[in-house]
């Protein structure tokens, strides 16, 4: 199947379809894993998360396929398992082209987006409940203050400013940790 149909089922709300047809291209990613001292499990793991880069991407209405599948999953692979390896030269990184550019974007954003997840994960259940409430329901601070019985809507700010800097603590700590 060509990239244009696949496309098109994206397009059509087809994912699981279209994403079981870029199954095709894992071999090769597997090659270049391998060929680069990664395992069969490493080629795995990259290729999967290729493909998450590839549907958030897809997701944006602004993202613009500029290559094949193949050259954008292929080169979104190969910065995932350098940036694994952490075996980027300034040379390397200075010598990009324009797209590279955007493929590596892609994958520091994903690890950003990973990193953000965790820290919301680590945060105990109420502040996990108490921003989401906040963030994702869109609720004010008197329905919140309700649902979540705190005395005044002032300790319901309070509160969602400690987690809030809770949960930029931990990113910022597994940040450093991971480079």
């Amino acid at each position: 199947m060509n990239d244009t149909k696949i496309l098109e089922l994206f397009k059509d709300g087809q994912r699981e379809k279209a994403f079981s047809k870029l199954y095709h291209l894992y071999p090769k990613i597997e090659t270049l894993v391998l060929s680069k001292g990664g395992s069969k499990q490493d080629a795995s793991d990259v290729f999967q998360e290729a493909l998450i880069i590839l549907n958030r991407n897809l997701e944006k209405s602004d993202f613009k396929l500029t290559s094949s599948f193949y050259t954008y999953l292929y080169s979104v692979s190969r910065f995932i398992w350098k940036d694994t390896q952490k075996k980027f030269s300034k040379q390397e990184l200075h010598n990009l082209s324009g797209e590279e550019v955007e493929y590596f974007h892609s994958v520091l954003e994903e690890k950003k987006y990973q990193l953000a997840e965790r820290a919301f994960l680590e945060l105990g259940e109420r502040c996990r409940q108490l921003l989401q409430l906040f963030y994702h329901k869109a609720m004010s601070f008197k329905d919140i203050t309700k649902v979540m019985q705190f005395k005044s809507e002032k300790v319901a700010k309070n509160q969602k400013y400690k987690c809030l800097t809770k949960a930029k603590d931990i990113y910022r700590n597994s940040n450093t940790v991971q480079s």
